[in-house]
């Protein structure tokens, strides 16, 4: 039975959803919802997440909401299909979630205090030392990941669900840069390695 994904434009973590989905080749219904057209306070969606976020799925009637949960959930249901999100032995799968945690509990709040700052409000009323502090607050956390990585990618030198959490948001952050803040320098606080990773990630199929 096909997936059925609720995403959003621009979500970093509908994003992570999307790329497990396609990295675990399973079948999927895309349903993008509007930000702006108040989709997901609409009565059929608040029965899928009564917290009206996205992403969210519906499979096989089972409803399930939060993205980290989400990537979980298809890599123990689907096990056969596709590629592992969590590969390796117990340790580098420890590793893998343990990174995860991080760019959940720690990076994901820099990139939200940007995107409270860029996104959310107009050009006239942004700013720019709470964008500094963002930027950062973000480029601390970065480092950590820069001095972890532990081979091709985050975890091993095996694509993990560790790379799939961390490139959307610092795709965001790119994003914010090119269409709104071009002195955000992005680059300046994303480390070679890391740079080179984003490379390796964007090469995948």
């Amino acid at each position: 039975m096909t997936i059925q994904f609720h995403a959003g434009s621009g979500s970093p973590y509908a994003w992570r959803v999307w790329l497990a989905l396609e990295h675990k080749a399973l079948p999927y219904e895309l349903h993008m919802l509007s930000f702006q057209a108040g989709d997901l306070k609409k009565p059929e969606f608040v029965a899928i997440n009564p917290r009206r976020k996205v992403p969210a799925i519906v499979d096989d009637g089972f409803a399930l909401y939060e993205s980290a949960a989400i990537v979980r959930y298809l890599e123990e249901c689907y096990p056969d299909s596709g590629k592992s999100l969590f590969p390796g032995n117990c340790t580098t799968r420890a590793v893998t979630n343990r990174l995860i945690a991080e760019v959940d509990a720690y990076v994901a709040p820099a990139i939200e205090h940007l995107v409270d700052e860029i996104l959310f409000k107009p050009e006239a009323e942004r700013s720019a030392e709470a964008i500094a502090k963002a930027r950062a607050e973000l480029g601390l956390e970065l480092e950590h990941f820069e001095r972890d990585i532990a081979g091709e990618f985050l975890a091993s030198d095996a694509i993990s669900a560790a790379d799939l959490s961390l490139y959307p948001l610092i795709a965001l952050a790119r994003r914010m840069q090119a269409k709104f803040v071009a002195s955000l320098d992005v680059d300046g606080i994303v480390g070679p390695k890391l740079r080179a990773w984003e490379k390796r990630v964007e090469a995948l199929p």
